[in-house]
């Protein structure tokens, strides 16, 4: 791989680790959301709801974790 395909896909890699950032801010505001709820309500339907949030952002991260990997070995 060329020098300027290692450089683009270096820029990808790193716009990766900012989205991340951003998806890991969002899912700790909502998991501090969560926490500060009464219980009764963290065990009803909306808390519910916020706990698949927390999941799916945490499978996002996961994902895009791997991206970021694939990319890393692909300028080796």
């Amino acid at each position: 791989m060329n020098k300027d395909r290692r450089k683009a896909i270096g820029e990808i890699k790193d716009q990766i680790d900012e989205i991340k950032e951003s998806i890991e801010t969002i899912r700790d505001e909502e998991q501090e959301a969560l926490d500060n709820l009464p219980e009764s309500i963290q065990d009803g339907e909306r808390g519910q709801k916020m706990s698949e949030a927390i999941d799916n952002l945490d499978r996002a991260m996961d994902s895009l974790d791997e991206a970021a990997t694939g990319l890393e070995e692909a300028m080796a």
